[in-house]
């Protein structure tokens, strides 16, 4: 089974962010794997672990995307790939990249994590099916490869739809598929001699039109939430202060 898992390096869920003319400003701030590519990488281990073959992790990004990488790997993946170069992205972009990379490699699966939890698009994984002209299935909960079936339950707003399909396939992996391992230290240092290549934009001889579609205008933050009004006073008294203030300062009603 050769398996392709797609990550990003996310910004931590705990982390501060601050703008500057409308770019984030990401200097100081702690990088980790998007969470729900973890549950695309831990599927992809169990699969291997059931049906043997290779796991292979690619991200796209900078120099320090490797680090994302390399946590794969001591989770128990097999070998890596940074994609470097590419400047102005989408999501469009994206996917036609991996696609330039990954089309004629073979791949039996590929999985993404549902959504990234800085843009939340939920896009890459289906357009890198439609670019890879393979089925894809969405926001999946469960899955068992049955021999020449995979069975799915892919997640519906509280609802489960069973999907039988085959391979090739994409799936994109949502909460509650399963519980990523945490990489043990023996397995950390392992990872540091795994196989990790390198690969610039410029070397991909087989991409299709990957400008991006969209342009960010602006960035901001929401604005500050006005602090509470505490209306002490006897009930009556209170009720028609609070019906004043819906009225003339929230304008809500």
């Amino acid at each position: 089974m050769n398996i392709l898992v797609c990550i990003k390096q996310t910004f931590d869920t705990e982390e501060k962010l601050d703008l500057r003319n409308g770019m984030i400003e990401d200097d100081n701030v702690r990088w980790i794997v998007n969470p729900y590519d973890e549950y695309a990488i831990e599927e992809a281990l169990s699969i291997r672990e059931e049906k043997g073959g290779e796991v292979t992790v690619l991200t796209i990004g900078p120099e320090r995307a490797e680090a994302a990488l390399r946590n794969a790997l001591a989770m128990g993946a097999d070998r890596a790939v940074l994609i470097d170069g590419v400047e102005a992205a989408d999501e469009s972009t994206y996917a036609k990249v991996i696609a330039g990379y990954a089309r004629d490699k073979g791949y039996d699966c590929i999985l993404t994590g549902n959504q990234s939890i800085d843009n939340g698009a939920g896009q890459v994984g289906v357009r890198l099916a439609e670019e890879l002209d393979i089925p894809h299935v969405t926001s999946i909960v469960a899955l068992r490869v049955e021999e020449e079936k995979v069975l799915l339950d892919r997640d519906v707003e509280g609802e489960l739809y069973k999907i039988e399909t085959s391979f090739p396939l994409l799936v994109s992996c949502q909460q509650g598929l399963n519980e990523p391992r945490y990489p043990s230290l023996p397995n950390i240092m392992k990872a540091k001699k795994k196989p990790l290549e390198r690969i610039h934009l410029s070397e991909l001889d087989n991409l299709k039109d990957y400008a991006p579609k969209v342009t960010v205008i602006n960035r901001y933050l929401p604005a500050k939430r006005q602090a509470c009004v505490k209306i002490q006073d006897e009930p009556k008294n209170a009720s028609s202060k609070l019906v004043k203030l819906l009225f003339e300062e929230a304008k809500i009603i």
